[in-house]
């Protein structure tokens, strides 16, 4: 079992810049690729980046491409996310997931542990 606990979520205003958080305890945090997902109010569940158990290789959603970078590490058993230039678009509910393999994926259901969210607010 792996547990996650998100943080960071605030409300902001457009332009601005957060940093969420991940911690994991449980298995062997490295082990496992690591994802982040959204869900806004009224819609689906969406991808937004993901990276690689050793953080060589990463996956950005189009959307978020050049404003959010995803890192983690090891040592601390932490994973982020951070989000620059926020849009009022990126207003949502923000998923923490480690997946059950090493290599990155869009897919929800490569992702057998899930945090319990927080939540980002972006006002224009």
């Amino acid at each position: 079992q792996v547990q996650l606990v998100e943080s960071g979520g605030g409300l902001v205003q457009a332009g601005d810049s957060l940093r969420l958080s991940c911690a994991a305890s449980g298995r062997t945090f490295s082990s496992y690729a690591m994802g982040w997902f959204r869900q806004a109010p009224g819609q689906e569940r969406e991808f937004v980046a993901a990276i690689s158990w050793l953080g060589g290789n990463t996956d950005y959603d189009d959307s978020v491409r050049g404003r959010f970078t995803i890192s983690r590490d090891n040592a601390k058993n932490t994973v982020f996310l951070q989000m620059n230039s926020l849009k009022p678009e990126d207003t949502a509910v923000y998923y923490c997931a480690a997946s059950g393999s090493r290599r990155v994926s869009r897919a929800s259901y490569e992702y057998a542990y899930w945090g319990q969210g927080t939540r980002v607010t972006v006002s224009s």
